[in-house]
């Protein structure tokens, strides 16, 4: 069941942290400083605004927009 009461925002944060963990999948072993960091930045921000218990409505939210 999805709840759309997450705000915009939070829901772009996800679908950001969703490109940037595909780009570091691919991205060459030696290049990936900068995707690392991203992926850190944007978990960082989406575990402090996110209870644990709405992490799989906001995804499947995220999946469906995109």
């Amino acid at each position: 069941m999805v709840h759309n009461e997450h705000s915009p925002d939070i829901v772009q944060a996800q679908r950001d942290w969703n490109r940037t963990y595909s780009a570091l999948a691919q991205a060459p072993a030696g290049s990936n400083t900068r995707l690392r960091r991203r992926l850190i930045d944007l978990s960082r921000r989406l575990v402090q605004d996110v209870p644990r218990e709405r992490l799989a409505d906001l995804r499947q939210q995220a999946g469906k927009e995109s």
